[in-house]
């Protein structure tokens, strides 16, 4: 747990020093909590932030045992010019997990790296499109890969006074590294659907929907459901959006859990005029 928070902080300075140097500073005072909300909800947004999501998984093919995964995933938009932004998005997961003799595994596993190609004023349809990477970076035999993957991901999004509605989709191929495992050949949906109330509270569901291409079928696909809220508030004058979720795996491969409980924290570094 302490490398785990480790790592975090590291990521999360490095992150802050970059947008810092790109233009961003922490909000004034009276931010609008709405507005705000509604742009962490966007992807593809012009908003330096720093999510760290935990993760908590439970039940079914995990019995009595859990595991949980914290992802710290830094977004750091680029302008290109006037018209485009270039968006990176890393995950970093850390991942705790119980071994085949009762111990703990604790490391991190594979990092993605995503990069979405957003037109800056686009109207109606916010959107994104990019290639992503995985890297062999599990220091855990039961989350090695030894693969490097590749594809190509893509967002888009619809934003109104009240809602904010769209999805994430990427494919995940192997393109070198080891032979032991089956290759890299995963999808990965997530729709997202936020109800904004007034003072930065939404409701919210965004269920990530997976499918192993390479498993046997009716092994193949993960599918959550469930839903959740946040709030968007001020902490020592940094915005921060505070989320609680919780899934269920409506459809799952054998020995998968059945629950999810999710939490999230977001760090949020407006992008200065």
């Amino acid at each position: 747990m302490r490398r785990t928070l480790v790592g975090a902080l590291i990521a999360s300075l490095l992150t802050l020093g970059v947008a810092r140097a790109q233009g961003s500073a922490p909000a004034q005072s009276g931010p609008d909590l709405g507005a705000l909300a509604k742009q962490s909800q966007n992807p593809v947004a012009n908003l330096n932030t720093i999510p760290f999501q935990w993760n908590f998984y439970s039940g079914g093919g995990l019995g009595a045992q859990s595991m949980s995964i914290l992802n710290v995933q830094p977004v750091l938009p680029l302008p290109l010019n006037k018209n485009w932004l270039l968006v990176s998005r890393t995950v970093i997961p850390f991942v705790n997990i119980p071994g085949a003799t009762g111990e703990r595994l604790q490391g991190i596993a594979d990092i993605q790296q995503q990069f979405y190609f957003s037109p800056i004023g686009g109207g109606g349809i916010i959107w994104g499109v990019g290639p992503i990477f995985s890297f062999p970076t599990s220091n855990q035999p039961a989350t090695q890969t030894g693969q490097y993957a590749m594809g190509a991901t893509a967002v888009a999004l619809k934003a109104g006074e009240v809602w904010v509605y769209g999805a994430i989709v990427n494919n995940l191929w192997k393109i070198a590294g080891s032979d032991a495992n089956k290759p890299i050949n995963t999808f990965f949906l997530q729709p997202f659907v936020n109800y904004n109330l007034p003072g930065g509270w939404a409701i919210s569901t965004s269920p990530g929907i997976t499918a192993d291409w390479q498993a046997k079928s009716g092994q193949q696909w993960t599918v959550p459901l469930g839903a959740g809220f946040s709030k968007v508030t001020v902490v020592a004058k940094i915005p921060v959006n505070v989320m609680l979720q919780y899934y269920g795996n409506a459809v799952r491969p054998d020995g998968a859990p059945a629950g999810l409980v999710r939490m999230q924290f977001n760090l949020m570094f407006p992008v200065t005029k």
